[in-house]
């Protein structure tokens, strides 16, 4: 937790508070919203929630008390600066100390250029100052022989003969001329990668033009409510309007390529990468070859596919009948393997004996055959779900 902070609201006090914790868990946000909306604050885009109180490492934070914030750039924010480490922490305070920064979008810009900044906490070790300010005039990274040919502490001495520093709580800090450019415009989020995700997606309402730079962006999975909320930013309300674009993907090829991505639902596509979240490599490597044999047509297809691929049976890079056979005697766990035994198997003629009793198939990721007791297509439109509900079975 990078922030914890109390808010209530403007209007009526008497409502009493919420305690919310930023960046908000997504197993927690329907719940936080949920503590927002029973104080009738929390708008995805309005400002309407008062800060009472704010705790955070970023003490320089303290200044947005008693202001009305946004809830949901007071969490963008928290995720900018639980990135930073210890030297961007001192560039971004002693810079909104210099700079006199209360509003947050002017300190969600300040996240993005204070990197420019030098803070000087520390006079002891002039020679690191002088290299780390170098850095810093040179977008934060230098050759390695440029900085053995520095003289650290005549670039320091310099600096601090300058006059130019301004002593703040955080250190003495030089702007370098950084300029705060608006790189975020009050509405739309720039596209930040927080923590890993499956699938990025950048959404346009089909009224823009298609190179417009008004993006809401979507890191897949989130919950329902998050895309939503994102979306009503995005000043989206009628999903027929919502142009997608897969910005970045780990979702297999094989996928994606059997899918109208002109056509898709987000809450459909959210679901399928839901269902694929938690799996191993491996299980993506056999996701992907399952759908070349099922070739799912729908988000829906493809979530169901995913949710039964314990009725394949899969062989990773096989590529021949031998190959196969091979797998399934030494590493499918069918058999007790004896190495000593090796050569009376007949690994090809096993592998075609039992490619002849099956439903499979060979594909790029290797072989794949499906043992269900329904049709697949039965399986990826979930009627056998059905089936077994009705027949009183479970899974």
């Amino acid at each position: 937790m990078m922030i914890q902070a109390i808010l209530s609201n403007p209007s009526n006090p008497e409502y009493g508070v919420a305690t919310i914790p930023f960046p908000i868990p997504h197993d927690q946000y329907a719940h936080c919203m949920e503590l927002l909306g029973a104080l009738e604050i929390g708008d995805a885009v309005k400002a309407d929630c008062k800060v009472t109180k704010i705790d955070s490492f970023y003490t320089v934070l303290k200044r947005t008390e008693m202001l009305t914030v946004n809830v949901e750039e007071l969490n963008y924010l928290a995720k900018r600066l639980e990135s930073f480490d210890t030297g961007e922490a001192a560039q971004f305070q002693a810079m909104a100390h210099k700079l006199e920064l209360f509003e947050l979008k002017d300190l969600i810009n300040l996240t993005f250029c204070c990197q420019q900044a030098t803070v000087i906490t520390d006079f002891s070790d002039l020679a690191a100052v002088g290299r780390d300010h170098y850095m810093n005039l040179h977008g934060g990274s230098a050759k390695t022989e440029e900085l053995d040919a520095l003289d650290g502490e005549e670039t320091a001495r310099r600096l601090i003969e300058s006059g130019s520093g301004t002593i703040t709580p955080y250190g003495v800090v030089y702007d370098n001329g950084m300029k705060l450019e608006q790189v975020y415009d009050g509405r739309f989020f720039p596209c930040y990668y927080y923590e890993p995700n499956a699938i990025t997606v950048a959404v346009t309402s089909k009224t823009e033009p298609e190179d417009t730079e008004h993006i809401t962006w979507l890191f897949l999975p989130m919950v329902q409510e998050e895309i939503d909320r994102a979306l009503l930013r995005g000043g989206i309300t009628d999903p027929s309007e919502i142009r997608l674009s897969l910005e970045d993907s780990w979702l297999p090829h094989e996928v994606l390529d059997l899918l109208d991505m002109d056509h898709v639902d987000i809450s459909e596509l959210n679901a399928l990468v839901q269902a694929l979240d938690e799996f191993s490599d491996m299980s993506i490597r056999k996701y992907a070859a399952a759908a070349v044999m099922a070739r799912p047509h729908t988000m829906e297809q493809a979530k169901h596919l995913a949710e039964n691929l314990d009725l394949f049976d899969f062989a990773p890079s096989a590529s021949t009948p031998e190959e196969y056979g091979k797998y399934m005697i030494q590493q499918s766990g069918h058999f007790d393997y004896d190495e000593n035994l090796d050569a009376f198997y007949d690994y090809e003629k096993y592998g075609m004996e039992r490619m002849n009793a099956e439903d499979g198939m060979f594909t790029d990721r290797g072989y794949i055959a499906y043992k269900g007791y329904y049709s697949m297509e039965e399986v990826m439109n979930g009627s056998q779900s059905s089936h077994m509900v009705m027949g009183g079975l479970s899974r």
